[in-house]
């Protein structure tokens, strides 16, 4: 097989290059090493910003997120029994957020690339094995489709294809620096058959730990709790979690958390990663593939998203002028807001979250900085500007 540019990984970041690419007129081949039952139903990120919610509408893919999509105009922060709400348009240019499901993005996406005339192939269950020759001028990707080995000749490698995936590794590990911190601490998170307790996101620092309510419909809540790092999910029984919830998220007022049948649950250790460059001759990485961010950001899938509008505008550029000056520069350009969303995430998970080993004055400390939160709207502002999104340039 041949084309322009090889994408590897049919999740949202490598399906979204290959629509942006379509549309330019690129041909690419998208190649997604799990089935496609599994890959829509593949649990993950559900805010989107203000920039990706845009991006997506322009491609042609907005038409059910504009109909099923919760638009949030804010979130609340709860701590020491009190709430504060940061508004997001007052405080960003009229910006907010939306939320929308990952897996909901993926399934618009593929139905897009499998029956719209003309699009480029899809490839399910083909499993890339090898990058060969990613810094000559034609590098090759080796994979296995449908019971045999086959190769993918192409102008251009996209490693859109995580952390445990072949295109990170492909880069010689004497041409990559990885910056890494580990939390000590998980989220239990929960999916619960029952309408949220809110209409926007709580985020809630407790003594006994950060709590998150979420939702991914006007019926389907997704909450989540800090618990040691190696939980087990099973040693927590529905009325345990039910009951911690109530006790992280509980006010000084009246305020009930609805409770109802939870559906799934499991452990999600935090972490951030970034790896340096992000490209390497004709192979470029986006998405987790080059970093990872805790999730109480919500920047995971919109730093994905970030990723592949540069790169396809890079790769857009050099087929219009002939110039290879924004495809040189895409790992620079990346950077800055990676390191950007990295910062920003580290601020909020830090912030909210209990560590065990937290002295009294480090918990203080925290308290203080959700108060100036609390009073400021300068310091409100900086934290509505990074959670709606950096201007995706």
């Amino acid at each position: 097989m041949r084309t322009t540019v090889g994408i590897i990984g049919g999740g949202p970041a490598g399906l979204l290059l290959a629509r942006l690419l379509h549309r330019a007129g690129i041909d690419c081949v998208v190649l997604e090493s799990r089935d496609r039952a599994y890959v829509e139903r593949r649990q993950r990120a559900g805010i989107l910003e203000q920039g990706t919610v845009d991006v997506l509408r322009e491609c042609g893919a907005g038409g059910r997120l504009d109909r099923e999509g919760l638009p949030h105009q804010g979130i609340e922060l709860r701590f020491e029994g009190r709430g504060h709400r940061v508004d997001f348009p007052s405080a960003t240019g009229g910006k907010s957020v939306m939320v929308y499901a990952q897996t909901e993005i993926v399934k618009d996406l593929i139905a897009l690339q499998l029956e719209e005339p003309g699009a480029p192939p899809l490839l399910f269950e083909a499993e890339a094995l090898a990058i060969e020759k990613p810094d000559s001028g034609a590098p090759v990707i080796r994979f296995r489709h449908q019971g045999r080995e086959q190769t993918l000749s192409c102008d251009y490698v996209a490693g859109c294809d995580g952390f445990h995936g072949i295109a990170r590794r492909a880069i010689p590990a004497d041409r990559v620096r990885a910056f890494e911190h580990t939390y000590p601490y998980s989220w239990l998170g929960v999916l619960a058959d029952v309408a949220p307790s809110c209409e926007e996101l709580i985020y809630a620092r407790h003594e006994r730990g950060f709590a998150l309510h979420s939702m991914r419909s006007p019926h389907v809540s997704r909450l989540y709790l800090q618990v040691p790092g190696g939980t087990d999910p099973d040693d927590w029984s529905h009325d345990r979690i039910w009951d911690e919830l109530a006790t992280r998220f509980a006010l000084d007022g009246d305020w009930t958390l609805e409770r109802g049948p939870i559906t799934a649950t499991s452990v999600t250790p935090m972490r951030s990663f970034v790896q340096e460059p992000m490209r390497h001759g004709r192979l470029f990485l986006a998405g987790d593939a080059a970093h990872i961010v805790p999730p109480t950001g919500a920047k995971g899938l919109n730093l994905a998203v970030s990723d592949v509008v540069t790169m396809a505008r890079a790769l857009i550029h050099h087929q219009e002028t002939g110039s290879a000056e924004l495809l040189d520069g895409y790992s620079r350009t990346c950077l800055r807001r990676v390191w950007q969303a990295e910062r920003f995430s580290y601020f909020m998970t830090d912030t909210l979250h209990r560590r065990p080993d937290e002295s009294p004055f480090e918990d203080r400390e925290r308290i203080a900085r959700l108060e100036r939160i609390a009073s400021s709207p300068t310091a409100s502002a900086e934290l509505a500007e990074n959670y709606v999104g950096l201007p995706l340039s």
